[in-house]
């Protein structure tokens, strides 16, 4: 989604899911950033939201939407391997991560007027 000046975050246009994880830290050193903090964090929610489970799923995931992903994401060293996305994971902070995923998801749900089905298809209250 776009957040220009000309759109501005609301509501019924929240910040894209780019928006929300942007300011995450990123805990590798300088030369072993041969992918942008945000490509890996994209391709890996994107994977996880689809049934995607492991590194290996990231990779082949990335690999198999390479065209869609390059509409607006960087990728300026490809797709990572699942080796890069094991390593990002074990060395991100999981509190700043889920702060950065919570307040996506709280943006999506206020955009949303329906009921949301939660990720493991049950509906709240329907257990």
């Amino acid at each position: 989604m776009n957040t220009t000046p000309n759109h501005p975050a609301s509501p019924a246009n929240p910040p894209s899911l780019i928006a929300h994880f942007q300011d995450l830290p990123d805990p590798r050193v300088n030369r072993t950033q041969d992918h942008d903090l945000i490509d890996l964090l994209i391709i890996a929610i994107c994977t996880l939201l689809c049934g995607g489970e492991s590194f290996n799923d990231m990779e082949d995931f990335g690999r198999a939407k390479q065209d869609w992903f390059k509409t607006f994401l960087s990728l300026r060293s490809g797709i990572p391997s699942h080796d890069t996305f094991n390593r990002l994971f074990a060395a991100l902070d999981p509190k700043a991560f889920l702060d950065c995923f919570l307040r996506w998801t709280q943006s999506v749900r206020q955009a949303v007027p329906q009921e949301i089905v939660a990720l493991d298809g049950a509906a709240p209250g329907h257990e």
